[in-house]
């Protein structure tokens, strides 16, 4: 019965110093508190969003899932990135379609080089304007 009572004992100590060692009681740092995880907005706030940026972005989880806010924060931040893209995408396809137009009204190719355009039936093919005195 002593034997008994002896495993029993040290069995309690032994369950007693392993649980105080885990939850950090007596002085020991096994197991350190943790601040909680917090969103830290990686997407870049003096540049506009890239590829590489959403790949990399990594949201902070919570008990059942991810976060809400940090989520609805990411979610928010690149709508703003995309209807700001798709805005200067549409001022552009504008901008290009009223020069093509007036493009096809005067006749000019807008992809060739100033250089290479045809000859005008005011311009002079053989050089700069001479004037009368240069001309003797």
């Amino acid at each position: 019965m002593r034997v008994f009572w002896f495993l029993l004992l040290t069995m309690v100590v032994v369950v007693t110093v392993v649980t105080l060692a885990v939850v950090g009681g007596g002085g020991s740092t096994v197991l350190q508190d943790v601040p909680p995880e917090r969103f830290t907005d990686p997407l870049p706030a003096t540049r506009p969003v890239g590829r590489a940026d959403v790949e990399a972005l990594r949201l902070p989880m919570a008990l059942r899932g991810y976060r809400m806010v940090d989520v609805d924060e990411a979610l928010s931040r690149l709508g703003a990135e995309l209807a700001e893209r798709d805005a200067r995408i549409a001022e552009l396809e504008s901008t290009l379609a009223g020069a093509q137009a007036a493009a096809v009204t005067t006749g000019t190719d807008l992809f060739k080089p100033p250089g290479d355009r045809p000859a005008e039936p005011g311009d002079r093919a053989d050089g700069p304007a001479r004037n009368e005195e240069d001309g003797r």
